[in-house]
């Protein structure tokens, strides 16, 4: 009895760590359409874009890890590998990115510069 459970709270799990992943992508897609600078824009997307990765590979290594194999395994260490690395990645990258339009004279929105604009 219990062990047909299983796959359906695995299935379900899948389902909610994908279906967080993509409300912090629509999120992300919504902040980069609607914010007004590059700095704002950059800070939206980069921090959506890093959560939804780690929800994304997180349900993908659920859905991938059972039945309990040494392949399933594998593939789901190998998830987890690649979710660390572009969390510690995308956030760095993001940085110097900002940091470089920030040494090339991109200047910040501010509330004054919505005033002069007629």
């Amino acid at each position: 009895m219990l062990l047909s459970l299983i796959p359906i709270v695995q299935k379900a799990l899948t389902v909610i760590f994908l279906l967080g992943g993509m409300f912090f992508f629509l999120a992300a897609t919504i902040g980069l359409l609607r914010l007004p600078d590059f700095y704002s824009r950059l800070h939206s997307t980069g921090k959506g874009d890093t959560l939804t990765m780690l929800l994304s590979f997180i349900g993908l290594a659920i859905y991938e890890g059972y039945p309990i194999t040494v392949d399933s395994l594998t593939t789901s260490a190998k998830i987890i590998l690649i979710a660390v690395f572009m969390f510690y990645a995308s956030p760095t990258a993001t940085h110097a990115v900002c940091r470089a339009a920030f040494r090339c004279g991109v200047e910040p929105w501010t509330k004054e510069q919505e005033e002069e604009t007629p």
